[in-house]
């Protein structure tokens, strides 16, 4: 028995360093890592269709009004987070947090099931999960980063990451084979049901406290001010710097979704056509995505760093609009939305996890929280006002293809800033390191 279970875990070593260079003590993280998000993502793609469809009840144009509403929501709850943070330890507010957000899911898909067609319900409902989907993976990524090192993260958020791609493409699956299709109730206990198998993958990746007199640091509240997450930021220029990549990211995408509304209301004339197309981009991003994650992101960052990880998406997003803005046809936009789509969940989101991993702890949770919530949606919000005013000017895809491009510029220049300045601090912290252990 004793040799069967040394062989299984060296068997799964071999199978898995096929794929990715892990190694053998890495392998129960990694492969927690990855049902972790796998989960998350399930339980957002689960409720996705249901938000969706009830986000336009009043119509498309008021969109915007909730992502500000999203906006507001976030604004409200950060100093709660941040109250947790100081407070108690990574390994009590977790399980907090997913739980009140697992029984509030439940809650509305009670009131769901009972006023499916109350406006002013569906419109909290879209709302709400939207703040769930970005509390909980900002979450995760801190967790992560606060257990895996920069060396760590490069070789493997990459393939850590492809769970929630499968996470994509599990959660649809299972709410179609429901037999109560898109019921509330149904999808909401199905969510809260895989934030609890998150929270058992958490509590396997997470130190334990051992019993002793000292307390080690990773069992001790950051303790510091309930809004210390933006007073971090304002006084950090590399937390600043991933500020404006991700402000810039969210830009690119919004216009781009703008664009993409356009473009398909105009093409195809019904609901059920424009649900295959949705449906075909979502699985060729995913496939993509799952492939590139698996077999290049770790790969790509080791051998070419983060620098050029983190030009890609710029890069691609310059392309995007000079495409459509030529030919701005179904075919093109598909090509465009699932190469750019795919690239920033394999590859992107990676690197802008790694640039992480080399802050204080601190800055990990609050920080990190604070700028993937407050400054994603407050980008959002005000993109999707800034689209609204340069449609109202006449300005269409071609004239944002041209601003588009110093911007692009300048984002790569950004881009290198970070990469640099991150193998500084990771070389800070090795040598750190090395002077403590002598």
């Amino acid at each position: 028995m004793t040799s069967l279970n040394q062989a299984l875990p060296s068997r799964l070593h071999r199978l898995l360093n096929r794929m990715v260079a892990v190694e053998a003590h890495e392998v129960q993280a990694t492969l927690l890592g990855f049902a972790w998000f796998c989960c998350l993502l399930s339980g957002y793609y689960l409720l996705r269709p249901l938000r969706d469809a009830l986000g336009v009840v009043g119509g498309p144009e008021e969109l915007r009004w909730l992502f500000t509403a999203t906006f507001a929501a976030m604004l409200a709850l950060v100093p709660v987070f941040g109250w947790l943070v100081t407070k108690f330890s990574p390994r009590r507010f977790v399980p907090w947090v997913y739980r009140f957000f697992a029984l509030t899911l439940l809650a509305f898909g009670a009131l769901l099931a009972l006023h499916l067609e109350s406006a002013w319900l569906a419109r909290c409902f879209f709302v709400w999960v939207s703040v769930f989907n970005l509390f909980v993976v900002s979450i995760f990524w801190s967790v992560l980063d606060d257990c895996f090192s920069s060396a760590q993260g490069r070789r493997l958020f990459g393939f850590i990451a492809a769970g929630g791609t499968l996470g994509t493409v599990l959660g649809p699956l299972l709410a179609a084979a429901a037999s109560t299709l898109f019921d509330p109730m149904v999808l909401a206990l199905a969510a809260a049901l895989l934030l609890e198998l998150a929270l058992r993958c958490f509590r396997g990746i997470y130190p334990h406290h051992e019993a002793g007199p000292v307390v080690p640091a990773h069992s001790r509240p950051l303790r510091g001010q309930v809004w210390a997450g933006l007073s971090l930021i304002a006084r950090s220029p590399y937390l600043l710097g991933i500020c404006a990549y991700l402000l810039l990211h969210t830009a690119a995408s919004t216009f781009l979704y703008f664009e993409q509304a356009r473009i398909v209301a105009d093409a195809l004339p019904d609901t059920a056509s424009r649900t295959r197309w949705f449906a075909a981009v979502d699985l060729g991003v995913s496939c993509l995505a799952l492939a590139l994650q698996v077999l290049v992101t770790g790969r790509l960052m080791r051998r070419f760093g983060l620098v050029l990880c983190l030009a890609l998406l710029p890069l691609v997003s310059v392309a995007a609009f000079g495409a459509l803005a030529l030919a701005p046809t179904l075919l093109v936009l598909a090509c465009v939305q699932v190469l750019r789509r795919a690239l920033d969940y394999a590859v992107a989101r990676p690197a802008r996890e790694v640039l992480f991993t080399v802050v204080r702890r601190e800055e990990k949770y609050k920080a990190k929280n604070a700028i993937e919530t407050l400054v994603y949606r407050g980008g959002d919000a005000v993109s999707g006002w800034l689209s609204s005013a340069l449609s109202a000017l006449g300005v269409g895809v071609g004239g944002v293809a041209l601003l588009a491009i110093p911007v692009a510029a300048g984002w790569c220049g950004l881009c290198v800033w970070l990469g640099r300045r991150q193998e500084q601090r990771q070389a800070v912290e090795i040598s750190t390191t090395l002077s403590e252990t002598a």
